[in-house]
């Protein structure tokens, strides 16, 4: 686990990029010793569109052709990366679990065209 010990925070938070992007792992739910930093940011929405990017990737891993939003949101929910933010104000600020199923969606419906 990557959290700096003595301060609760991540280890990578500082004043210049007080946004910290952590991944939990979808297949090892509430198992913290799991937990990964992705990396620091300097704003809020350098840290969502990093959370956005890292949903897409698993998404576009797990999808397979004719596969329906239903499923491929399972199979997220089920061995997906799940990101958040953590810093000032972030708490909230981005659902990877909703997004993922909005996503998902988008997805699959390409895959029908």
């Amino acid at each position: 686990m990557t959290q700096a010990a003595s301060s609760g925070q991540p280890a990578a938070a500082n004043a210049d990029f007080p946004f910290v992007v952590m991944v939990d792992d979808n297949a090892r739910y509430m198992d913290e010793d799991e937990r990964w930093e992705q990396g620091a940011f300097a704003t809020l929405e350098e840290a969502r569109m990093a959370c956005i990017a890292l949903v897409d990737a698993c998404l576009s891993r797990l999808y397979r052709e004719g596969m329906d939003a239903e499923k491929l949101y399972a199979h997220y929910s089920d061995f997906g990366d799940d990101p958040f933010i953590v810093g000032p104000g972030a708490s909230g600020h981005f659902s990877a679990s909703k997004y993922a199923q909005e996503r998902a969606a988008e997805i699959c419906a390409v895959g029908k065209e």
